[in-house]
């Protein structure tokens, strides 16, 4: 298929509406078949449940041009079962992650002009979602839903290369020890944006929260799980049960492990101990890794040795690594890669 005419190096991170998006209902308790749609609106009844209450949840993946041609997608049945958990926090009827896979791959080759050349940096980012539908006024959730898949061709996260961001440590608290951390609920996202604002204000790219019963313990930032590496090159993840699992994370862990013959570690991360650490990132799919430079606890710097001109030497090595399987350069574990065309 011809590619459409569009300058993949300068495209930004942002929405380009394609040709096509998936949408399944579901009604009188199941879902029905699904199909594919040129139609990118949304007609909602004034009280639909989404927007009284909230009751959403999506997820967020990537096609990628291989380096022989192929289009592929990275690990999307993981995507799949977390949308499931998470489905299932909100009291929303999951959508099977077989059939998420198998609307995940219609789109994106009903797209497949919009998928970025091989070499551009650039990718089809895939959002899966799912919402109440129906009318509700009471405080319960919804008896119908809508699943639906859009996508939109974004360019590098980082144009120029990955500079080290500074974070620090918010007043705020993200989830809650026993609410919704864990899922991917859009109201999590939402609770986020006042404090990413005032970060911005305040000349910081991000915020990095800490676990709301004792306040002493790392958990993530407002869109990114977190990442460490010790002086002794072994690399370390916080543990909690408020946090996102990160499909990224899981992976980086893996590749460490497996491919680079790193120790690694999940456990809970005091913030103390983080000056000790000698480089720090944030992961998630838009940017795979972002490294982070400084961490300002309320004035207080901490600086990473990795500095703030470049990734440190692990991180960069986890990041090729990732990115290589990714795009085929590098051989992939058994069933990370779905290839869709």
């Amino acid at each position: 298929m011809e590619k459409k005419n569009i300058d993949w190096a300068n495209i930004g991170f942002g929405y380009m509406q394609t040709d096509y998006r998936f949408v399944s209902q579901y009604k009188n308790g199941a879902w029905d078949e699904g199909a594919l749609t040129t139609d990118a609106n949304i007609v909602l009844n004034e009280c639909a449940g989404v927007l009284q209450y909230a009751q959403t949840c999506f997820e967020g993946l990537k096609a990628y041009t291989t380096e022989d041609g192929h289009i592929v997608t990275f690990r999307p049945d993981l995507n799949g079962e977390r949308m499931e958990n998470s489905a299932r926090g909100l009291e929303m009827p999951a959508f099977p992650k077989e059939r998420f896979v198998e609307a995940v791959a219609k789109v994106v080759e009903a797209n497949a002009a919009y998928v970025p050349p091989y070499g551009s940096g650039a990718s089809l980012y895939i959002r899966p979602y799912m919402f109440g539908f129906d009318s509700v006024i009471g405080v319960k959730p919804a008896s119908e839903y809508q699943f639906r898949i859009f996508t939109t061709p974004v360019g590098p996260y980082f144009k120029g290369g990955a500079k080290p961001i500074t974070i620090r440590v918010s007043d705020f608290d993200r989830a809650a020890p026993h609410g919704t951390g864990h899922i991917k609920a859009g109201l999590n996202y939402a609770m986020s944006l006042h404090a990413i604002v005032d970060a911005h204000k305040k000349g910081f790219d991000e915020n990095v929260y800490l676990d709301p019963q004792t306040r002493t313990k790392i958990e993530e930032t407002g869109g990114a799980n977190l990442i460490f590496v010790t002086k002794d090159n072994k690399l370390v993840t916080p543990k909690s049960s408020s946090i996102l699992p990160s499909i990224t994370r899981r992976s980086i862990l893996h590749v460490a492990s497996e491919y680079l013959g790193m120790e690694t570690e999940e456990r809970e991360v005091f913030l103390d101990e983080v000056k000790d650490f000698a480089e720090c990132g944030l992961c998630g799919t838009a940017a795979v890794i972002s490294p982070v430079g400084k961490i300002v606890d309320h004035g207080k710097e901490i600086c990473f040795p990795s500095g703030m001109e470049q990734m440190g030497p692990a991180t960069q090595k986890i990041y090729d690594t990732l990115t290589g399987i990714q795009m085929g350069k590098i051989k992939a574990p058994e069933g990370w890669i779905k290839v869709i065309k």
